[in-house]
């Protein structure tokens, strides 16, 4: 089967939408998905600085949505015409995915970011047969077709807009997710989000969606005007005196707080604005040591790392869906669509902070 991908051949290269080749149909337990959307998410463009890890040339793309359109033996619960959003890989048998903590799967790290599904034979070429690293986050979804375990695809209502919903199986479902799972946020909550990017303002959607309320930290006057929006209160990152700031706005500190930065600044403003026995989570992966200033992990205050939101894909998306049909998690005013061809244009563009979600569009499904 040919179809249309983008290949990203090398770290310093540009993606090359170009034709490539699926040369086995899907497997049992496999779905076959034409892409209608798929998300561009921070992950994807971290590739470039893994040091090699991932392997290249490869497609990539982990915020796919699209439609059923082949089955491999007996696939519970998903049929042909299927609309289905797609989310992160796991091995579905280790401790954690057997205690409903898929995230923090055993093989995570293999499946999603390293190759870690050996096949036989070549499963993705490019024309001229030279192979291509499939399964990036179990899907490589940066295309026009994808390959997926069914056990990563959530069926979703058919009269949702498909081409928008593909961040919701990994970027808006980590900010929602740590806010519904990971903190358990509730009415008359407070939290302080620091980075209103997607999954800032996810979590700011998803805390004001609980009855919370929500203090926005960002150094970009219109990704805060769009978080006010949302219902959130707008601060400066440079604002004097942060912590005591929202200390102010929050009666005293904040119940919880995420950073979705990975700024060590950030981190121990974050700490210094909690109120005693508050939380905060960080969903950001470091890649510096943490120094902890003096006394902001005093009295009951903690911290947590968060993948994915803590989430079970299956029962978050629809919990996500059913809020956006009820008006109450509008993530489609993150969204900015590109066609495919565009990819490049969305990478530079999303780098620069134009655009908070840019999703991609297959020839034939732009609007």
């Amino acid at each position: 089967m040919r179809f249309g991908a983008a290949v990203l051949r090398s770290y310093e290269s540009r993606f090359a939408v170009e034709e490539v080749v699926l040369n086995a149909g899907p497997a049992d337990g496999e779905i076959l998905v034409e892409i209608a959307g798929c998300g561009m998410c921070r992950t994807d463009l971290a590739v470039r600085r893994s040091a090699g890890r991932s392997p290249l040339p490869a497609v990539l793309g982990h915020e796919g949505a699209g439609v059923v359109v082949e089955t491999g033996g007996p696939v519970t619960g998903l049929s042909v015409g299927d609309h289905v959003v797609l989310s992160f890989d796991s091995c579905g048998h280790c401790r954690n995915c057997m205690g409903a903590a898929p995230a923090y799967c055993d093989s995570f790290a293999s499946l999603n970011l390293f190759g870690g599904r050996k096949e036989n034979t070549a499963r993705l070429t490019d024309a001229a047969g030279g192979e291509l690293a499939p399964r990036w986050f179990g899907q490589s979804s940066f295309a026009e077709y994808a390959m997926v375990a069914a056990r990563n695809a959530v069926r979703v209502d058919p009269s949702l807009p498909l081409e928008l919903l593909g961040p919701l199986g990994c970027g808006f479902l980590t900010g929602a997710g740590a806010v519904f799972n990971s903190l358990g946020v509730g009415p008359g909550d407070t939290l302080a989000v620091f980075g209103a990017g997607a999954v800032g303002l996810a979590a700011v959607m998803a805390a004001t969606a609980a009855g919370a309320v929500t203090v926005a930290v960002d150094r970009h006057p219109e990704r805060l005007a769009l978080a006010e929006r949302l219902h959130a209160i707008p601060l400066h990152a440079a604002s004097t005196a942060l912590p005591n700031r929202i200390q102010q706005l929050t009666d005293g500190g904040a119940q919880y707080a995420l950073d979705t930065t990975g700024s060590i600044q950030l981190i121990n403003n974050a700490l210094r604005a909690l109120r005693p026995t508050g939380h905060l989570g960080l969903v950001a992966r470091l890649h510096t040591a943490l120094p902890l200033d003096p006394g902001t992990l005093d009295r009951g205050r903690r911290i947590s790392h968060i993948c994915e939101g803590d989430a079970v894909p299956g029962l978050l998306i629809p919990r996500l869906t059913g809020l956006w049909q009820a008006g109450r998690f509008p993530f489609d005013q993150l969204i900015r669509t590109y066609p495919l061809a565009d990819i490049n244009e969305a990478e530079h563009d999303c780098d620069a902070g134009r655009v908070v979600k840019p999703v991609l569009v297959p020839a034939g499904r732009t609007r």
